[in-house]
């Protein structure tokens, strides 16, 4: 049975040889050729820069890209973690049991 939410995109990233077919749910395209566009940009950034392989620049935007994850999943978990005691905080002032 097919998914009927799902599309088919393919997408290329830095000098590979082939574009990558994907399977996304409708309406999320935008984000993947933005995320697409952003690896891209900072591939041929930094060959420029750096001048080097492009396997070794690539490895350099992958790690920079799971770095900043890494980063923005520690700000989104602090920011969670905020949230939910404002809520029992809030809870307690106008009387709501857990």
């Amino acid at each position: 049975m097919a998914d009927n939410n799902k599309e088919k995109i393919w997408i290329q990233l830095a000098d590979a040889a082939n574009p990558i077919a994907l399977s996304i749910n409708q309406g999320e395209e935008e984000s993947y050729r933005k995320a697409e566009e952003l690896v891209n940009t900072l591939w041929r950034k930094w060959m420029n820069r750096f001048n080097g392989k492009s396997e070794d620049v690539l490895a350099r935007v992958a790690f920079q890209f799971a770095r900043l994850y890494l980063e923005a999943y520690g700000e989104n978990r602090q920011v969670n973690e905020f949230l939910t005691d404002l809520d029992k905080q809030l809870d307690a002032l106008i009387g709501v049991e857990e």
